[in-house]
């Protein structure tokens, strides 16, 4: 997938505003950038590409707290948990910020959790609604917002950016007993440099203010283009877009979706794959129709070979209907005939009746018909009602409960 990243400026809703922007073909390697007025920048396409957004270090601050247990919601994508867990981090913000925490978007650190202290960014939020509007505007969707810089970059690398006129300084500070005090972000001085020389491990810096930093900090330095710099952002787990911006970035990746569906159905390099698809679809259904077509011979097989058995045993039975219930009653017609009892009898009916309802069970009525039987009586529990059907019908007999009588015929034997 394709990445246009375009760094926000300051003056983003200006029309003469400059951004800087990178294009990858893969999200790996920078195939061009530039700094153009947001007018001029590349096309994107939503079906093969995507649009990130970069929010410069020095229009971000970083805070640390420590969460509440039970504060964090299960998803950050809008549930009701949500406004809750934004009133919380004003409430351990407050003392932080410098500006009115309702003036600020703020946005946690990937995957937070409650057992230790998480990372917060914060930005001024009419800018940035701005910024994504004057995109949006200009035919951008921004499907994800990254800070320039991550605390955890900037654990044991110091960068300098800009250039020699107007460079700036991006690290953690760390204490004289070695302990890290903050993300910091400032313009390039003695007295700022001052601050990151106890901590100082590893230097990147910007061609531009590379020999300055290497005078100054007395070391060497590792070069990084800016273009580099936006792409190393891009490959950062955050997500700025949270809170208020959530319910945007889940509808663009959303519409990511549905653009690269529509382009794997009309593009015609996905001809290949949609002709293998349909190929495997096709061979599936004829798969399952000759399945059934098979299951469906076998059945009528053994419907066959039930039916030749009743009328070779009965050969009387002009037409079967149920072979197995047309067996049972036949047979029981034999059993009567020979003064045996039947499973149809009055008492062979009663029998296995009294053996399934529960102990005590008393009958206050027995109508018995042509191999059916009416018993009324007190009523049952649903359960014991289940027990007696299953019961009957393992005994070959069928039990339904018709108002306040059971109705007992003969049924299908197991």
């Amino acid at each position: 997938m394709s990445l246009l990243i375009i760094t926000l400026p300051p003056d983003a809703a200006d029309t003469a505003a400059l951004f800087d922007y990178v294009l990858s073909p893969d999200g790996s390697t920078v195939s061009s950038h530039a700094s153009v007025p947001r007018a001029l920048l590349p096309a994107s396409d939503r079906r093969t590409g995507e649009v990130l957004a970069v929010v410069p270090a020095h229009l971000l601050s970083w805070h640390q707290v420590q969460l509440p247990q039970g504060s964090l919601p299960r998803s950050m994508l809008g549930e009701r948990g949500v406004p809750r867990l934004r009133a919380i981090l004003d409430g351990l913000l407050e003392d932080q910020l410098l500006d009115d925490p309702a003036q600020l978007h703020l946005a946690l650190q990937p995957q937070p959790d409650t057992t230790g202290p998480v990372w917060v960014a914060a930005c001024d939020r009419a800018w940035l609604k701005a910024a994504l509007s004057a995109l949006a505007a200009a035919g951008h969707e921004v499907s994800r917002i990254l800070p320039e810089f991550t605390p955890q970059s900037l654990m044991n690398t110091l960068y300098v950016t800009g250039d020699a006129d107007a460079a700036r300084l991006s690290g953690v500070l760390v204490t004289s007993e070695g302990k890290r005090a903050g993300v910091v972000n400032c313009a390039w001085s003695n007295a700022s440099v001052a601050m990151f020389e106890a901590g100082l491990a590893h230097v990147v810096a910007e061609p531009a203010v590379a020999a300055l930093a290497e005078q100054t900090l007395k070391r060497p330095v590792t070069l990084q283009h800016r273009a580099q710099r936006q792409l190393q952002a891009a490959q950062s787990a955050w997500d700025l877009a949270q809170f208020d911006l959530a319910h945007t970035s889940r509808d663009r990746r959303w519409a990511l979706l549905a653009g690269g569906f529509s382009s794997f159905l009309k593009a015609p390099s996905w001809r290949p794959a949609r002709w293998a698809l349909l190929a495997v679809v096709m061979g599936n259904l004829i798969g399952l129709n000759a399945w059934a077509l098979r299951e469906q011979s076998s059945l009528t097989a053994q419907r066959a070979q039930v039916r030749a058995v009743l009328t070779d045993t009965f050969p009387k039975i002009p037409v079967v209907v149920d072979a197995p219930l047309q067996m049972a009653r036949e047979v029981a017609a034999l059993q009567r005939a020979s003064g045996s009892l039947a499973g149809t009898d009055l008492e062979s009916m009663l029998s296995s009746f009294s053996a399934v309802v529960p102990v005590g069970y008393a009958l206050d009525a027995i109508e018995y018909g042509v191999a059916e039987l009416r018993l009324g009586g007190p009523a049952l529990t649903p359960e014991a009602q289940l027990q007696v059907v299953a019961g009957m019908k393992a005994a070959g007999l069928t039990a339904t409960l018709q108002g306040e009588q059971w109705l007992i015929r003969a049924g299908v034997m197991p």
